[in-house]
């Protein structure tokens, strides 16, 4: 049986990446990691992602939570990086 830690590795996922999702979404990070792991194996799931990511950095700017948006940024930032979006 594979761990959460073998999910996240296989599917180059970080743990922020996850307790955005998870945050986004309202679920616990490890149910998030494994439907993280599923979303980030098609385009359109790492399309999602990215705009959950994105939805979180808009709304702590909007309560003006600034560190937790540059937070959130770079884990975006990395996110994108290692799953670019198709053109």
């Amino acid at each position: 049986m594979l761990s959460i830690r073998d999910c996240l590795d296989y599917c180059d996922l970080t743990d922020d990446e996850v307790a955005l999702v998870a945050e986004h979404v309202g679920i616990p990070d490890g149910a998030a990691a494994q439907v993280v792991c599923g979303m980030v194996q098609t385009p359109e799931g790492v399309l999602m992602l990215t705009t959950y990511m994105q939805d979180l950095i808009e709304r702590a700017t909007e309560r003006g939570d600034l560190e937790r948006a540059e937070r959130a940024k770079s884990v975006c930032a990395r996110f994108m990086a290692d799953h670019p979006l198709p053109h």
